[in-house]
């Protein structure tokens, strides 16, 4: 009766409350994550749409990658208080959005999945030093890199 589009947006529109819900509820270290996890569901996306030759969505999807890591991961870099890892994740974030706009011009698949690779280690290892998690303290590395 509704058809398939109906249930996409329905679909659509649970999970953006549940992401709204999420982010007013999380704390610092958690938004950090759901960063991540933005980014790497975009970057997905984006592999999808290249292999099914749909440009408007591939470029949408890694456009929406590099504002995620850009103007999400990197602007929350306190680079005062995180020091060199504060300034290498900077650059690293840098690199993996020059890697992304090189992707998306050249529909370079592996250039992709290196971002999303790159992108699961750095989620793995922030969620390895969550608060009480125990890392914290074994790595020496804080939550200064990241400003609260």
């Amino acid at each position: 009766m509704f058809g398939t589009s109906f249930g996409q947006r329905r679909a659509a529109a649970y999970q953006q409350v549940e992401v709204q819900t999420g982010v007013t509820t999380a704390d610092p270290h958690r938004l950090v994550l759901m960063l991540y996890d933005g980014a790497i569901m975009a970057i997905t996306s984006a592999e999808v749409a290249m292999q099914n030759k749909q440009i408007a969505t591939k470029g949408e999807s890694v456009s929406k990658a590099i504002e995620i890591i850009t103007n999400g991961l990197k602007v929350s870099l306190n680079l005062e208080q995180g020091g060199e890892l504060a300034e290498r994740l900077a650059a690293l974030y840098d690199y993996l959005c020059d890697r992304l706009i090189y992707a998306n011009l050249h529909n370079n698949q592996a250039a992709l999945e290196e971002v999303k690779g790159l992108l699961v280690g750095l989620r793995e290892a922030w969620q390895q030093i969550a608060p009480g998690a125990g890392g914290t303290a074994a790595t020496g590395v804080s939550q200064q890199a990241v400003a609260s």
